[in-house]
């Protein structure tokens, strides 16, 4: 074979060098060295190709590490990658591939600041990839940092406009931010680029459940379903929307599908929770969120889910301690501190709830349920203005919150401004409590303007029956305007009144037929009787009496009670029938009663008709008193024979119950021993009668003043 010229020796080794085949480029170059060591050609060639190699290793690491790496991120390996790729990346600085791999497993184990400077670095290396942007703004988005994240999707999107992902992602970011129209328009983005994008689908349902479109956020969870039938995150998010429809069994049936697909679903199991707390089934709850916390030990939402159930059954102290785990778990938890004070006002710790209030509220400063919650635990505290401004501030925030309008009207009919309250308390019959004593009738709501001459009105009963006896008082109002006046109310109601208002027509309730009925022209809640005859009734002076018990049983009783001793004979009533903490402290036990029930030469009767045989027994061992019970009257269901007792009785004296409310309707003196800072301590809420006198104590008080002023007035009777 010929031997090689020079030039021809030149010209193969910049062959060799263009097709990146250094080694035998570099072995001509060297044979021409050793013959001429000043070849000024094959110097340079020499070092270019030295060059060329200290690039090629800073760009390309060996193949094998390369497959190496992705290996171990597809068995889940994250923290091996992000060690390997790192050794990796220090002798190969350029390597584009090393720096993504780096960047998207510690994003997976959570090391996003390493992440984001792993993506910092691809993007200067390789600035028109979008993959790049995309994986950076994922990062950013978990960071809570969304503005960066949108600009790096819009970067993405720019590079590759048919990137339905990062369509998908800059949605999620965007109903982070509370942008849920333009959230919608990225989900469409992304569908009209990938129709069967299931996950985009689901997506798109949660924003239009926050809409509150909840059918439309139905049909896109299917539509996910339809293109991914086995994702449990799907399932659960649709939960999530039939909860808010009402639907609580499809609801359950979802949640537990969800489960079924994912057994190690914590999200899913409190959930379920949630909703089995809203069906009343509390101990199924429990150990719904048991589960999730068994799955999740740091479940800090489940720790509050499942305090309030804790709360719902009355164990607070339960309630207390899983409340304060949840704020361990998450010290910015503002919902966890507003529940804390929940908890801590039915202990009837007032002022450590309202710190919890505070605390959440500090948090989040536009928590408008923590406002009015702050508000009751201040009413109780006798600090009505500073309730007021609580209030005023949640309705800032929440204009329709009707428990915060609710509880406004008490706070302003207790200092005085009768007129704003009554037209707050208008919203009673929007709260949560009160959605389920609304009627739903045909005929219109009377406005209190429009003439009742000729009209027939039906009034209906809303509240307990203390309240609508208390509030029949009023019927004769109406009956003066009105052709006819139905009123509708418990059917133990129903043969007192019709005899204390013989010009109304009284009928027990009956809601089977509101829609089909035309037997009146409008109705009116009994409630809003005060607002539409306010100038009436804060003008006119207070009936000794408005009830008219049966006559014939009025003498029965007396002689009855006749046979029992001497008088003056005096009904008595110390509880409510709801037994809480809150309750007990503001209702004074049997025992706290001895300086009334130590009087000489009175005989006692019991009014209280449930939850008594304990405490007369106490009285009786530990008093030596005897209050006598008569076990052939129900209490409880005749309230015709009862108001007869109250009339044949010298007085009754009680806590604020239901009892006080019949005997001062029929006119017997009754002393009410109650507690000042209740939001039931109103024009509203007080009998109307002059027959009754209020002996109030504060919530910093004791008793003892009361009822030594109850029984100085029981002093003063004439004895029979």
């Amino acid at each position: 074979m010929a031997k090689l010229s020079i030039d021809q020796m030149l010209m193969k080794a910049r062959y060799h060098e263009k097709k990146n085949e250094i080694l035998d480029a570099q072995k001509l170059y060297q044979s021409i060295l050793r013959t001429f060591p000043k070849n000024k050609r094959a110097q340079d060639g020499i070092v270019a190709l030295n060059k060329s190699k200290q690039n090629n290793d800073a760009e390309n690491p060996p193949q094998e590490a390369i497959n190496q790496l992705i290996k171990l991120y597809n068995q889940g390996q994250f923290l091996s990658v992000v060690k390997q790729a790192r050794t990796l990346v220090n002798q190969h600085p350029e390597a584009f591939i090393v720096w993504s791999i780096l960047g998207v497993s510690a994003a997976q184990i959570g090391m996003q600041d390493q992440a984001i400077q792993a993506f910092n670095k691809s993007i200067l290396l390789k600035p028109n990839y979008a993959e790049t942007y995309s994986n950076k703004g994922n990062v950013l988005k978990d960071q809570g940092k969304l503005d960066e994240a949108i600009i790096s999707y819009n970067k993405a999107i720019s590079l590759k406009p048919d990137f339905a992902e990062v369509y998908n992602n800059m949605g999620v970011a965007l109903q982070n931010q509370g942008k849920l129209d333009k959230a919608i328009e990225a989900y469409n983005s992304a569908l009209l680029l990938k129709p069967n994008y299931a996950e985009t689908y689901s997506n798109m349902g949660n924003v239009l459940q926050d809409l509150g479109n909840l059918d439309q956020a139905i049909e896109a969870h299917k539509k996910s379903i339809l293109f991914n039938p086995e994702c449990a995150e799907t399932f659960n998010n649709m939960g999530n929307v039939l909860k808010d429809q009402g639907k609580l069994q499809e609801a359950i049936e979802a949640h537990k599908k969800s489960i079924s697909l994912k057994p190690d679903y914590a999200e899913a199991y409190n959930n379920l929770g949630i909703v089995l707390k809203d069906q009343g089934k509390l101990d199924e709850a429990i150990k719904a969120y048991n589960k999730a916390f068994l799955l999740k030990p740091d479940y800090a939402e489940a720790y509050n889910n499942i305090g309030n159930v804790f709360k719902d059954q009355g164990k607070l102290e339960k309630a207390i301690e899983a409340l304060k785990k949840s704020i361990l778990l998450k010290p910015n938890y503002a919902a966890a501190y507003n529940n804390l004070g929940i908890a801590l006002k039915k202990q009837d710790k007032g002022e450590e709830a309202i710190e919890a209030y505070n605390k959440a509220l500090l948090l989040k400063p536009d928590y408008a349920e923590a406002y009015s919650n702050l508000g009751m635990s201040l009413i109780d505290e006798g600090k009505t203005e500073e309730a007021t401004e609580a209030y005023k501030k949640a309705l800032l925030l929440k204009p329709d919150l009707s428990e915060a309008r609710q509880l406004l009207s008490f706070a302003l009919l207790k200092s005085g401004r009768l007129k704003e309250g009554l037209a707050e308390y208008e919203w009673r019959l929007k709260t949560t409590s009160g959605l389920s004593k609304q009627r739903h009738f045909t005929q219109p709501l009377w406005d209190g303007k429009t003439s009742l001459n000729g009209k027939r009105i039906l009034l209906w009963c809303e509240q307990g029956i203390g309240d609508t006896l208390n509030w029949s008082s009023f019927f004769p109002l109406v009956t003066a305007q009105a052709e006819l006046c139905i009123a509708e109310c418990p059917k133990k109601l129903v043969s007192l009144l019709e005899r204390s208002f013989p010009n109304v027509k009284v009928k027990p309730e009956n809601r089977n037929l509101d829609l089909e009925r035309d037997d009146f022209d409008v109705h009116l809640p009994m409630g809003s009787l005060y607002k539409h005859f306010f100038e009436e009734i804060t003008q006119k002076s207070k009936p000794t009496a408005f009830l008219v018990p049966d006559p014939i049983r009025i003498n029965y009783w007396k002689e009855r009670l006749k046979s029992l001793g001497t008088g003056p004979y005096i009904g008595i009533s110390w509880k409510s029938s709801a037994i809480s903490a809150y309750r007990l402290k503001h209702y004074p036990p049997i025992s706290e009663w001895s300086p009334i029930l130590k009087i000489p030469d009175v005989t006692f009767i019991n009014l209280q008709y449930v939850n008594f045989e304990d405490d007369l027994k106490t009285v009786q061992d530990e008093l030596g008193v005897k209050v006598h019970h008569f076990d052939d009257l129900d209490q409880y269901n005749n309230v015709d024979d009862v108001a007869a007792l109250c009339a044949a009785l010298d007085m009754v004296v009680s806590t604020k119950v239901t009892p006080p409310f019949i005997s001062s309707a029929v006119g017997t003196p009754t002393k009410i021993a109650n507690w000042r800072q209740s939001s039931f301590n109103t024009i509203l809420t007080n009998p109307m009668t002059s027959s009754f006198e209020m002996y109030n104590r504060n919530t910093w008080e004791l008793w003892d003043d009361v009822f030594y002023l109850i029984a100085e007035d029981i002093l003063k009777l004439d004895k029979n």
